[in-house]
């Protein structure tokens, strides 16, 4: 993996928390909150600066661009919330451009295992009574944030583990 592995450690338990509000929220109300996604910005600013070499930061600005740009265009033509488009920009720095593609596969996968699960799990009367409230259950639109989060953490924790730097 081409993310520091260090940098993976500086940033996951800055991640972390922002990453399963998001998956959380999303299920409870089907709308990532934009301070949701300005505190992962945030994040990336400040520990991006201390766990990233100067240049490799700056990069990653470019990065959350591009993808906000493409989500902007995907959302407006209804193939994603506008909060999904704003959380994968948000995201985009994070992730290595040497890793893009195993971050797309990752990122697929999880995406898949959370459609399976959240639709046998939304069925189940013990889930219905103990989040009834839930919006996610009862709309037809996937959480999109239940994979996006968890896609974070998960390569995060990987980079943490392989990322380069590691023997």
């Amino acid at each position: 993996m081409m993310m520091p592995a260090n940098a993976a450690l500086w940033f996951l338990p800055f991640v972390t928390p922002l990453a399963l509000w998001v998956a959380w929220s999303d299920m409870k109300w089907m709308k990532i909150h934009n301070r949701a996604v300005m505190a992962l910005v945030a994040v990336y600013l400040v520990v991006g600066l201390v766990a990233l070499p100067f240049q490799t930061w700056a990069w990653g600005w470019a990065s959350l661009g591009v993808v906000l740009v493409v989500g902007f265009v995907l959302s407006a033509v209804g193939l994603l919330g506008a909060g999904d488009a704003k959380f994968m920009a948000a995201m985009a720095p994070f992730v290595a451009l040497g890793d893009l593609s195993l971050f797309l596969m990752l990122l697929a996968v999880v995406i898949v295992v959370s459609f399976v699960a959240h639709r046998l799990v939304r069925r189940t009367a013990l889930v219905q009574g103990l989040a009834p409230e839930w919006e996610s259950w009862h709309r037809q639109e996937f959480p999109l944030g239940l994979a996006l989060g968890p896609s974070l953490l998960f390569y995060l924790s990987l980079a943490s583990i392989f990322g380069a730097g590691r023997v």
